[in-house]
């Protein structure tokens, strides 16, 4: 039996075979719920011929839906219309995979289960002491300990592991700059940044070099590409000026000042989930889209240890899906069936 896992954000579709094939599609849920069983059946065609799928999600937050049960099971009848025929199975934040239906009457149980499943996939990498996995992705990070092959996070639900710290709701490309900074320096002076969706992270790290363009992203702030001429447009209007008014080096400082921002938290939530561990650990997984963040705070926040980087062991691209190469993964090994 071959399993094809999706990964349903709010955001971004992913999916994933499980054996190197990965491919992320955006697709602005909040905007178009009634589209999403196309958006799905799309990429599923795209991907490498499956007998299953193996689903996971946390698009059941977007606002378009009056709740997350509703978002939930939203969620479940367009992968089921998508599926034509396929066999189904739902990750539960309990560690099952479970039916279509069994998922559509524990919704609070599928609700933003990927952080789990890929918390679950990293476990092979601790198969003995404590270890922490830390997954920057476009829009939140995961901070998950995880001790002799199993995952011990204290949160479940995103609410219960914002305030363990173990989900931080910043990323690396979606997140606004005015939610991760107060003040960005200009002209010898720290200036207020207006709170507006100007710019996003991705137009700090892309102007520092650590992403690269795309000239197809429709998902920027402005919905123009992502270019280092309309970041730099973008960055300068976070502190009401204009492109010209701002010269190359000071939009460095700019997105400098704004990448020590993001660090900073991030490097906050590791020490606040590694105080609750009982040991210090000696291992650190990283991954996602925005690993080398990850790799950074790990590096200052926690010594030296031994660090495992999911883009050499499964590629990049599917280190990117992370979460839908993990259900495709559990699936075909049999994991464990409500």
């Amino acid at each position: 039996m071959t399993w094809l896992g999706l990964d349903i954000g709010g955001a971004n579709l992913k999916a994933a075979d499980g054996l190197g094939w990965a491919r992320s599609a955006s697709f602005p849920l909040w905007r178009d719920p009634h589209g999403l069983a196309g958006a799905l059946a799309t990429l599923i065609e795209e991907a490498p011929a499956a007998d299953s799928l193996a689903v996971t999600m946390t698009g059941e937050l977007c606002d378009c839906f009056r709740c997350k049960v509703e978002g939930v099971r939203h969620i479940l009848s367009a992968v089921d219309q998508a599926a034509r025929g396929r066999e189904v199975r739902v990750y539960l934040i309990d560690g099952r995979f479970v039916a279509v239906a069994e998922a559509y009457e524990s919704p609070q149980l599928a609700a933003a289960s990927n952080w789990h499943a890929l918390a679950q996939f990293a476990c092979r990498f601790v198969a003995v002491g404590t270890g922490l996995l830390i997954d920057v992705g476009s829009t939140t990070t995961d901070v998950i300990p995880l001790m002799d092959g199993r995952v011990t996070a204290r949160g479940q639900t995103d609410t219960e592991r914002l305030i363990c710290r173990e989900l931080v709701y910043r990323g690396i490309g979606r997140t606004p700059v005015c939610a991760v900074v107060r003040e960005l320096p200009w002209r010898g002076q720290l200036y207020p940044v207006a709170a507006e969706v100007f710019a996003t992270t991705a137009d700090a790290y892309l102007t520092l070099g650590d992403l690269p363009e795309d000239a197809h992203a429709e998902w920027t702030a402005d919905g123009r590409p992502l270019t280092k001429e309309n970041s730099k447009r973008r960055l300068a209007r976070q502190i009401c000026a204009d492109a010209a008014d701002v010269s190359d080096e000071e939009v460095g400082a700019i997105a400098t000042a704004i990448r020590n921002g993001q660090f900073a938290e991030l490097e906050q939530s590791i020490q606040a989930v590694v105080k609750q561990l009982p040991n210090p650990p000696t291992t650190c997984i990283l991954s996602g889209s925005g690993e080398f963040l990850a790799r950074a705070a790990a590096e200052r926040s926690l010594g030296m240890l031994r660090l495992v980087s999911l883009a050499a062991e499964i590629g990049g691209s599917a280190s990117g899906c992370a979460p839908s190469h993990a259900v495709a993964v559990l699936a075909s090994q049999g994991g464990k069936r409500g």
